[in-house]
């Protein structure tokens, strides 16, 4: 078959080498550790000096099928695969920051990640500061000699906020900055940061990638200058991926195209439902024209992914009577699921923030998260309509 370039083959047609079983499906390699064909094989296998499998913690066939198809659809060089998306977070942060750097985020980010910021990185007497991801004009004076990084995420968690990924790519070149986007909430198919200068992609292949809240795991990916430390620091301290994990994600991303096709479907016609509705203050998401960044997510997303957010009235107290009354819809903390599911994020994701840093992160107390997921759009719609009468 002539290589494609269509994402849809390249995720379906993209695995390790058959082996002599003549698998049609890449089989799970579930061990520790690999033979060497003699001493010098496995000489020049550790000195770096040719490819191959040595041991699970950092090689492994069903890793690097994992690793290869990421690149092929985020369209970076290089890879490695870590046991969450919060081990990706804090490889790469590790890997790349010294005693003294400045790191800049924007400050609608997840909680965990808020965390690793604010009080791990500091033990390292590394810095940060927060620039508002709705005021890029501010960014500049943000920026100190010492800054290294630049940490984003759109859209945001949980805010549904969007930035600029062209203007970001221009700002980060500018600056001399590494900049590190989180495309969790879009997946590649959606959006693909690399075309605008992002220098490394990182996933949370808990969510979309794996799809359907089975395993755990993430991925950076990105060019060979700045992933390769990354690679080096992972093999040495060990946070790695499982690799039946590396083979369900893997297995999954064979349908990442249908299945964002339908989540971007049924979370728009949400969204427009959710506006018509009396009972809502305010609804966010990338697609609806009332959204402030509409324009953006326009030009650089194909279509507005799987999340909307909405503000019930009656503020925390009726946001929680709504989530109590779901009959169908589940309440969890993790998203990206076949299944929809709703969360609180003042209660619980971000719950580690202070009041004043959720409200400068733009998470209200009445703020409700959905991860609309494949069911019928109908019973969807069904079960939120019933829950915001009987919240009342």
């Amino acid at each position: 078959m002539a290589k494609s370039t269509h994402f849809e083959t390249l995720a379906v047609r993209t695995q390790t080498a058959r082996t002599a079983q003549k698998e049609h499906s890449t089989p799970l390699f579930l061990t520790s550790s690999f033979m060497f064909d003699d001493a010098e094989d496995m000489r020049a296998l550790f000195a770096d000096e040719k490819e191959g499998n040595i041991y699970s913690r950092f090689t492994n066939p069903n890793n690097s099928e994992l690793v290869e198809k990421m690149n092929l659809l985020e369209g970076t060089e290089t890879g490695l695969t870590t046991a969450t998306g919060m081990a990706a977070v804090f490889t790469t942060f590790a890997a790349l920051l010294n005693t003294g750097d400045h790191l800049l985020s924007c400050r609608s980010i997840f909680g965990s990640t808020h965390s690793v910021i604010t009080k791990l990185l500091p033990k390292w007497h590394i810095s940060h500061s927060y620039v508002d991801i709705n005021k890029p004009e501010t960014w500049q004076a943000a920026v100190k000699k010492e800054t290294k990084l630049l940490y984003v995420e759109t859209p945001s968690n949980p805010g549904i906020d969007i930035i600029d990924l062209e203007w970001l790519g221009k700002f980060s070149k500018k600056n001399n900055l590494i900049l590190i986007v989180d495309n969790c909430f879009a997946t590649p198919y959606l959006q693909q940061p690399v075309k605008y200068g992002a220098d490394i992609i990182i996933h949370s292949a808990t969510k979309y990638l794996d799809g359907q809240g089975r395993v755990m795991g993430g991925t950076i990916n990105g060019c060979k200058k700045f992933v390769d430390p990354i690679k080096l620091f992972a093999r040495h301290t060990g946070p790695s991926l499982s690799p039946f994990n590396a083979w369900i994600i893997s297995k999954s991303l064979e349908t990442l195209a249908v299945r964002m096709d339908k989540h971007s479907e049924n979370a728009l016609k949400l969204a427009k439902w959710l506006e018509k509705n009396k009972e809502v203050e305010l609804v966010k998401y990338p697609f609806l024209p009332s959204h402030p960044q509409y324009a953006i997510a326009k030009k650089q997303m194909s279509a507005g992914g799987g999340i909307v957010t909405f503000i019930v009235k009656g503020g925390v107290e009726r946001g929680r009577k709504f989530m109590d009354a779901l009959k169908m819809c589940s309440i969890s903390a993790n998203l990206g699921d076949t299944r929809t599911i709703v969360t609180h994020p003042a209660s619980s994701t971000h719950a580690k923030l202070t009041e004043a840093e959720r409200l400068e992160a733009g998470i209200l107390p009445g703020l409700v998260r959905i991860s609309v997921g494949l069911e019928h759009i109908d019973d969807i719609i069904t079960d939120v309509e019933q829950a915001l009468k009987t919240s009342k």
